[in-house]
């Protein structure tokens, strides 16, 4: 008997998330995450919500509107909602004109499309002429692991870190994310939001105060400061729980907002002791190089220091877990971290 012919919808496969013999398939990590005790995402409930009382806001998205839930602003707002499909360059730039129409206007697709595809748009359509245009990236960093290179942003953040006028946050959860969209309503200028899958693990219980370019300390510690970005944040608390188990005192410091930097937060963390910066993204120009660069200009020596996030290299294809933990990035991988530079 010949084995039955295999169709050409094998998206479950290419996911991960098909059940069955697959060798493909990793427990820990059949979309990333533990479903059930992961909030959904908010993203275009929130945005409803606050159309409700602000008729300047307006939603774009590059066909994934069931992706980022832009649908759920859709169904309520379908007169400020659009879908411009896969032409990504262009949904940053009709933004810019609604921006410059009045509006405040949402556009949002993979972080790897925003941020590489519309780099050119973003500085020359939004941030330059400082347009109030919020370019939500999410699926950022390596979340969507078996989609391989094209779709892993770890380049996002050197980028848009490196574009004037541009205001860059990475949101940790979805109280964040609320909370983040609430207070982007009247910042001024374009601003680049940096999401995960949209479904991550709690960091605040409630809807948190947030303060552009001011960090939240988490915690504080007298050994160590973990200094995290985005969804790893998280981790770093974890991490920070398990060292404390250890005898080791380590702080945590959501720096949400990597442009501005708070230069503050870093100098309390290194009157406190050793720093090591965590990021899912190429070290390389990221948030833990803006650290460096601000203990190095504010001339603060002699503090044990690590930036830990994806090394230079182009990241494999497989399930995002298995990806965080092969690059250190969970909570033993970042603990392990602040023992090696505790020496």
């Amino acid at each position: 008997m010949t084995a039955p012919m295999i169709g050409q919808d094998q998206a479950e496969i290419f996911r991960g998330t098909a059940v069955g013999s697959t060798s493909l398939r990793d427990p820990r990590s059949a979309d990333g995450n533990d479903r059930r005790a992961i909030p959904a995402f908010v993203f275009g409930e929130e945005l409803a919500d606050l159309a409700e009382r602000d008729e300047r806001i307006v939603v774009l998205t590059a066909d994934l509107a069931r992706s980022n839930r832009a649908n759920d602003f859709a169904d309520r707002h379908p007169e400020r909602f659009v879908s411009v499909g896969i032409a990504e360059k262009n949904m940053i730039t009709i933004a810019a004109g609604m921006a410059a129409c009045g509006h405040i206007p949402f556009a949002a697709t993979f972080a790897s499309f925003a941020a590489l595809l519309g780099c050119e748009q973003i500085r020359t359509d939004c941030a330059y002429p400082r347009l109030p245009v919020r370019i939500v990236g999410h699926h950022s960093g390596m979340s969507m692991g078996f989609y391989g290179t094209s779709h892993h942003s770890l380049e996002d953040i050197g980028i848009m870190s490196s574009i004037a006028d541009l205001t860059v946050v990475a949101v940790s959860d979805a109280n964040h994310l609320r909370a983040v969209l609430r207070a982007s309503l009247d910042h001024p200028g374009a601003m680049y939001i940096r999401l995960g899958r949209g479904r991550d693990p709690e960091v605040y219980p409630t809807i948190p105060e947030v303060t552009f370019g001011k960090a939240n300390w988490l915690r504080r510690g007298d050994d160590a400061t973990v200094v995290a970005t985005g969804s790893m944040v998280a981790p770093a608390i974890a991490a920070a729980e398990s060292l404390a188990a250890q005898g080791v005192s380590a702080g945590v410091v959501d720096m949400h907002t990597i442009v501005p930097l708070d230069v503050d937060a870093v100098l309390e963390a290194a009157r406190r002791g050793a720093i090591v910066t965590v990021e899912e993204a190429n070290r390389t120009g990221g948030m833990g190089t803006l650290v460096a660069q601000t203990l190095l200009e504010a001339g603060v020596t002699g503090v044990p220091f690590a930036r830990h996030g994806v090394p230079d290299e182009h990241v494999p294809v497989g399930p995002p877990a298995a990806l965080y933990a092969s690059y250190g990035l969970d909570a033993d991988g970042i603990a392990a971290q602040v023992r090696q530079v505790l020496g």
